[in-house]
């Protein structure tokens, strides 16, 4: 089945080169040049990831962001201007999957576009880990709380499923890039430290009042068992 993303950026002349190269990749391409259209045109079925430039009229991406993820966990990956790290890290902390800089490689995004698609699929094995108040299931990339429903966007999932794979023992940063986000880490990237952020609110402590994912400096996280 084709894949259509959503490319959301008020430059058109950069959309419609990237429009024609992810085409001719075999995916399907909408345009939305302003906020507003891209909030719109989220809504729509049939739409598999949107890539969301930070800067555009009527309605930044941010807002977007904002208001989508109060109603969506449609794969997002955010274009944000080189250097910027205040955009990325308010990107990530709203439900972004991840950021490339801009001006950027088309194929570097491309990379990131399949990186985040291939998270969101189903394994082909099914598994569910059950922890304490906690139920994830593999199959259906879902999590429940108490029997409660807990929303996570794709990455958040991919995370969590890694450090609950290893409970009680330490997972490495790079692992959690290469697993969760299909790429190495690069220099002054904090981009799983904000995942681990947003999953540690979203989870709050465990039965016992303790924090549930445990970071150990400078090698990673462990996800903390009795």
């Amino acid at each position: 089945m084709q894949t259509t993303l959503l490319l959301a950026d008020d430059d058109t002349e950069l959309s419609g080169l990237l429009k024609e190269y992810f085409e001719s990749e075999g995916f399907q391409v909408r345009l939305a040049p302003d906020g507003i259209s891209a909030l719109e045109e989220a809504r729509k079925p049939g739409l598999d990831l949107i890539v969301l430039d930070v800067m555009m009229p009527g309605m930044n991406g941010m807002d977007v962001l904002k208001a989508l993820r109060q109603e969506s966990k449609l794969p997002v990956i955010m274009l944000t201007a080189r250097g910027d790290d205040m955009d990325r890290i308010l990107g990530l902390e709203l439900g972004a999957d991840d950021y490339v800089p801009k001006p950027c490689n088309p194929r570097e995004l491309l990379a990131r576009i399949r990186a985040v698609m291939r998270r969101g699929q189903a394994p082909e094995e099914h598994g569910v880990i059950k922890l304490d108040d906690l139920e994830l299931n593999q199959g259906s990339r879902t999590l429940q709380k108490s029997g409660e429903p807990v929303e996570l966007t794709s990455t958040e999932f991919s995370i969590l499923f890694a450090l609950l794979q290893s409970r009680g023992e330490v997972v490495s940063k790079r692992d959690l890039y290469i697993s969760a986000l299909g790429r190495e880490p690069v220099p002054h990237d904090r981009s799983v430290d904000m995942h681990v952020s947003n999953l540690r609110r979203k989870l709050g402590p465990d039965p016992r009042g303790d924090n549930r994912i445990e970071t150990i400096r400078g090698i990673g996280y462990q996800y903390r068992v009795a």
